[in-house]
């Protein structure tokens, strides 16, 4: 009967995964095509005519209805073909190949960053409230909530490339080396991201903490002569998990799809980028490709941290009685 409740159970997060996915997908579409303008004019640019406009037009399809087009763009989706860029005539799935790896492996190195960074400051100032470190990291986590995006790497740049010259101050990725060898291109990147997602989640990490470390299992436990750092693995550490798993997932798609301003200032061949440029030009195929893989990415991570929150819930109940 549980394992009967569990597919079940899955079952419907899996039509729900689906359910919201055609659902973007639709919305997404109809934005696209009810905005000003089109691929047609974005590509002639004022330089051609009427009738060259209306030519091109009917070239890339544009002339069809709405849900004709999104029919045919939904059937080849399903297929694994995500269609031709309106503007370049490339594969879209050759550009999400080639863009999509240098986002996953700057977002990758983002989240492991950013997950080193506040498990380790959260649990230290959770476990020691008051301290001279927990006041101190308080103080810096509110400045770097204060600072923007924007503001954060800029300072970066100045300080670590322009006035220190430790690092450089653009990411010009070369092809010709592997991209884990240009590993100083990361940092500053790296850094601008984390700055965004670090401070909310020390504080909740923190709070889940306190919360966990006052409870009466882990009292029990310290009472009984059980080790600190077994309490921590043992009792607080699963409830914490349950408590910021979710919020954590969220952060991390971010890292992965969301790094507009990181990719723009320091000029990363990413997703984020491609995406800004291929909506000004309404290039709706290269839109829909990376808008869709990003949230393929979301609805996955959203169920990855469901799946462990079920997990580390009933381990920290189990505990606790």
């Amino acid at each position: 009967m549980i394992l009967r409740g569990r597919g079940k159970a899955l079952l419907w997060r899996l039509g729900q995964a689906v359910a919201t996915l055609w659902l973007l997908s639709f919305i997404i579409f109809c934005a696209l095509a009810l905005a000003k303008g089109d691929a047609a004019t974005a590509r002639l640019a004022g330089s051609g005519s009427a009738q060259q406009v209306r030519d091109l037009r009917a070239q890339l399809g544009l002339d069809k209805p709405l849900l004709t087009r999104y029919r045919l763009w939904l059937g080849g989706a399903l297929r694994g073909d995500l269609g031709t860029s309106y503007l370049s005539g490339r594969p879209v799935s050759d550009l999400l190949l080639d863009r999509g790896r240098f986002s996953l492996a700057l977002g990758g190195s983002a989240a492991l960053l950013l997950l080193v960074l506040a498990f380790s400051a959260g649990i230290g100032c959770g476990l020691r409230p008051g301290g001279a470190a927990d006041r101190l990291i308080g103080t810096l986590s509110l400045v770097l909530a204060a600072l923007p995006e924007f503001v954060t790497g800029t300072l970066l740049v100045l300080l670590f490339a322009l006035t220190l010259r430790w690092l450089p101050a653009l990411s010009l990725v070369s092809d010709e080396r592997s991209l884990w060898a240009q590993w100083p291109l990361f940092i500053l990147p790296v850094l601008t991201l984390v700055s965004v997602c670090l401070a909310q989640n020390i504080r909740l990490i923190r709070a889940g903490v306190m919360r966990a470390s006052a409870s009466a299992a882990c009292e029990s436990a310290r009472l009984n002569g059980v080790a600190e750092h077994r309490v921590v693995l043992h009792w607080v550490l699963p409830e914490v998990l349950s408590y910021v798993l979710p919020v954590l997932a969220r952060y991390i798609t971010y890292l992965f799809g969301g790094a507009l301003i990181a990719e723009t200032l320091f000029g990363w061949p990413g997703l984020a980028a491609s995406l800004l440029n291929a909506t000004l030009s309404r290039d709706t195929p290269v839109v829909m490709g990376i808008a869709m893989a990003i949230c393929c990415l979301t609805v996955l991570l959203n169920a990855l941290a469901d799946g462990l929150t079920a997990l580390f819930t009933p381990a920290a109940g189990r505990e606790g009685r």
